[in-house]
């Protein structure tokens, strides 16, 4: 799993934003992290220690001067054990202290005693966060010591009633930005240009009507976002799709199945694994009416169609034997074997392939169930799991190939 062999030592403070410090606890554990958490007296008004200790499976540490487990000094052996030091959510109060170097509870003489990267989330009023003692406590800990980084909250509807900043940053968010600090040192992708196509296409009819499917682009979103926190050069090529854009990598909007063909194959040109994770229509029709087609005086109406180009067949025959490249077969029937019909005729390196009858796979849902089955014949079926889960697994194996590719190039006699 992508934060696997990783602590995270997880403050909460005392803010009524401290409840959503649950669900981080519970993502990150669901990626493999170790997660310790410190609360001060004031988030234990909010939130049980329990309910942190359950999903964590970790005692929670609130007091500098609570009974030893053993005899470890224990803020400093948390200090020690992080790689990762997060404080979410964060007031005004523990910003304050740390930029004034006050150690006068277990979390801040733990802030102050680890040597790993601290991510701060404020959560707070909005005259508070404005406040400019804030700011400059903020300024002062982001410019001048390297070791602390912000994510900065959103604007929006506040407990006390105000409309503002102050609004603790999405938990996503924070999560990837607790992952790319865990992953600075093992970053497997470093250096590896990854293009990632999502989302549906869409096939003009005329200019209010067209031809698509059911994809959100959950699935190839999820494989983007891991992909960039492995340390990977990102271009997610995007059709239409539900989800939250990605900052931090190139995304490139399209359309119809011709606009994706020409956007792939050009990144592609300089990519070395190539994952086609998009529901790109099979058909368009023949002619698109420039004015919008009147329903009067049609009783029914059929729909010339021809086919769009194959986009996974075509960056086989292109790049088959110099580039990973990674497919998805969508089926009703026969998953395997359609889906290893495909993996050959195409000249990919493996198929995710999915059933959409299986419950908790398919379109628009958050968890998938696959199979992989790679050109050798190969097949590994995986259980339902987080569409972020299988996209590290598939960026698992598509990376072990690519190394093996890689190999292969190396060795090969230069020609003279």
């Amino acid at each position: 799993m992508l934060l696997d062999n990783k602590t995270v030592v997880l403050g909460v403070t005392g803010g009524i934003a401290a409840y959503k410090a649950l669900e981080l606890t519970s993502k990150l554990v669901k990626s493999g992290a170790q997660v310790k958490v410190i609360m001060t007296k004031s988030a234990v008004e909010f939130v049980a220690p329990l309910s942190f200790q359950s999903l964590s499976g970790n005692p929670v540490a609130i007091d500098t001067f609570d009974e030893p487990k053993s005899w470890e000094i224990r803020h400093i052996s948390l200090a020690k054990a992080a790689d990762v030091f997060a404080i979410v959510p964060c007031t005004a109060n523990i910003i304050g202290k740390i930029a004034g170097g006050i150690a006068d509870d277990m979390l801040t003489t733990t802030v102050m005693a680890t040597k790993a990267p601290v991510l701060i989330a404020p959560a707070m009023n909005t005259n508070m966060f404005e406040n400019p003692i804030v700011q400059d406590n903020i300024k002062k800990l982001s410019e001048k010591y390297h070791c602390y980084h912000f994510v900065m909250p959103e604007s929006g509807r506040l407990a006390c009633g105000d409309t503002g900043n102050g609004k603790l940053a999405g938990i996503d968010v924070i999560f990837e930005n607790i992952a790319k600090l865990a992953l600075l040192d093992s970053a497997d992708l470093t250096g590896k240009k990854i293009v990632i196509s999502a989302g549906a296409t869409q096939e003009k009819i005329d200019p209010v009507r067209f031809i698509t499917n059911h994809s959100t682009g959950k699935m190839g979103f999820a494989l983007a976002r891991a992909a960039m926190l492995r340390g990977g050069q990102v271009t997610l090529v995007a059709g239409h799709n539900s989800c939250e854009p990605i900052t931090g990598i190139k995304t490139i909007d399209v359309s119809s199945a011709d606009e994706m063909r020409n956007s792939i194959i050009n990144e592609s040109e300089s990519a070395d694994i190539i994952i086609m994770a998009a529901a790109v229509a099979d058909f368009k029709p023949s002619a698109v009416s420039e004015n919008k087609i009147k329903k009067k005086n049609l009783n029914d109406m059929s729909i010339a169609l021809s086919k769009n180009p194959d986009i996974l067949k075509k960056l086989g025959e292109k790049f088959g034997d110099k580039k990973t490249i990674v497919g998805f077969a969508m089926e009703t029937e026969d998953l395997i074997k359609n889906a290893s019909e495909k993996c050959v005729n195409k000249n990919v390196d493996f198929i995710v392939a999915n059933n959409l009858k299986t419950t908790g796979a398919g379109f628009g849902t958050d968890t998938n169930v696959a199979a992989l089955i790679d050109r050798d014949g190969n097949i590994s079926e995986l259980p339902l799991m987080d569409k972020f889960e299988l996209s590290n697994i598939i960026l698992d194996k598509a990376l072990s190939i690519n190394k093996s590719l890689s190999l292969i190039h190396i060795s090969e006699p230069t020609r003279h």
